[in-house]
């Protein structure tokens, strides 16, 4: 077997593209501080403007709706801060499946906080939104993602957003994991504020931005100098915002890849179906990311799993990277309503760009081979286990 890995972990971070690359390196070279008047500050300048307008064209906004950040969690603090403090949002009406970045960032504002529930789909239960809207303190913010991190499911943000409006509420929509892989259009879907995270789609770390509808007003977060039009105070990171422009164009010119990681991605989960006829793709009967498979099987261990994969070379997770290597029950399919029994060993495969088919050959030979050990395990605890012992009595307890 070849000793190159298979990274299938894209939604946790995707390889710089070479265009994002060779466009950092260039700035690199550039000296002057944006700020500055003079011929060398406008010259950066000249970059970060350009760059803004290749980020703002990925998602349909205009670039002066665009406000650089360190990255997506930072744009959703922001724009819980903006919601409280300038447009004076009382309630929060988060859904349950939102990034632990963003539940964190509503937790901290001090606001009351309600969870919108999603159905066994994962998607928002706009009628109990609905329902919440009309009771909450207004004006209220809803916060909504365009696409889940872990499962892939598509959001009706645009329903929502209407929803939302008419009860005279405002929306924040997390599309972090959306851009790049999807088409985004921040104007037709109608969300007063979008966050979005560069590493996502093929720039540096350390990048994201939040668009904010230019007739909404806000309040800066972090205050200081007048940079990035008053909303975010300090130097701006110019090499990362050139390198998040060069990966905004190359995903807007490689929309046809999404056709290809849908057919990579369909091609796994019909082979692992035929391997194992009791997996579980979740979400699988709506509208998913083309790249984001999230499976299960009866009897599989997430974290056993995701060793044995790798040691075989292949990188996958067991959801969102956000949180600290820990491998729990997945909170969003808990939301969903799962059995334990299945979210125990569900793990996450997202591909990307430099996906190939020779990658999903690979994992399903080595998860085909971890479901097959699993098995014959579990065949000799029960075999084992003494008269009046319950069959799935820990092996420690039969051993001692």
């Amino acid at each position: 077997m070849t000793n190159k890995r298979a990274y299938m972990d894209h939604n946790a971070t995707t390889p710089l593209r070479p265009e994002a690359r060779a466009a950092a390196r260039e700035a690199l070279d550039v000296l002057g501080n944006p700020s500055s008047v003079h011929a060398e500050g406008r010259a950066v300048r000249s970059l970060l403007e350009c760059a803004r307008r290749e980020v703002a064209a990925l998602i349909g906004a205009k670039s002066s709706e665009l406000t650089f950040t360190s990255g997506g969690t930072e744009a959703a603090a922001m724009a819980v801060h903006a919601a409280k403090a300038a447009l004076g949002v009382k309630r929060l009406l988060v859904s349950a499946i939102e990034h632990d970045a963003v539940l964190s960032a509503a937790e901290a504002s001090g606001l009351p906080v309600s969870l919108v529930p999603v159905d066994g789909e994962g998607r928002a239960d706009l009628a109990t939104l609905k329902g919440m809207l009309a009771t909450a303190d207004r004006p209220a913010l809803v916060v909504l993602m365009l696409a889940n991190n872990e499962t892939g499911v598509m959001q009706p943000v645009a329903e929502a957003v209407e929803v939302a409006h008419g009860a005279g509420a405002f929306l924040f929509c997390d599309a972090v994991q959306a851009a790049g892989k999807v088409p985004v259009d921040f104007d037709a879907l109608g969300a007063d504020m979008m966050a979005l995270g560069g590493h996502k789609l093929g720039a540096p770390m350390g990048i994201g931005a939040l668009a904010v509808r230019e007739d909404r007003a806000f309040a800066a977060r972090s205050v200081g100098g007048g940079q990035e039009m008053r909303r975010r105070a300090g130097s701006e990171n110019v090499i990362g915002i050139v390198g998040f422009g060069a990966a905004a164009s190359a995903a807007r010119e490689t929309v046809q890849d999404f056709a290809r990681l849908a057919e990579l991605r369909n091609h796994l989960e019909a082979r692992i179906a035929e391997i194992a006829p009791d997996a579980v793709f979740f979400g699988a009967g709506v509208e998913r990311l083309p790249n984001t498979s999230y499976l299960s099987a009866p009897g599989l261990d997430a974290e056993t799993l995701l060793m044995a994969l790798d040691l075989d070379g292949i990188a996958v997770s067991a959801g969102a990277a956000c949180s600290s290597g820990k491998i729990g029950r997945p909170r969003i399919l808990d939301a969903m309503g799962m059995p334990e029994t299945l979210s125990r060993g569900a793990i996450r495969v997202s591909l990307g760009w430099t996906s190939v088919a020779a990658d999903v050959d690979r994992f399903v030979e080595s998860w085909s081979r971890a479901r097959k050990r699993a098995h014959a395990r579990t065949e000799k605890i029960n075999t084992i286990v003494p008269v009046g012992m319950a069959p799935d009595a820990p092996l420690a307890a039969v051993e001692s």
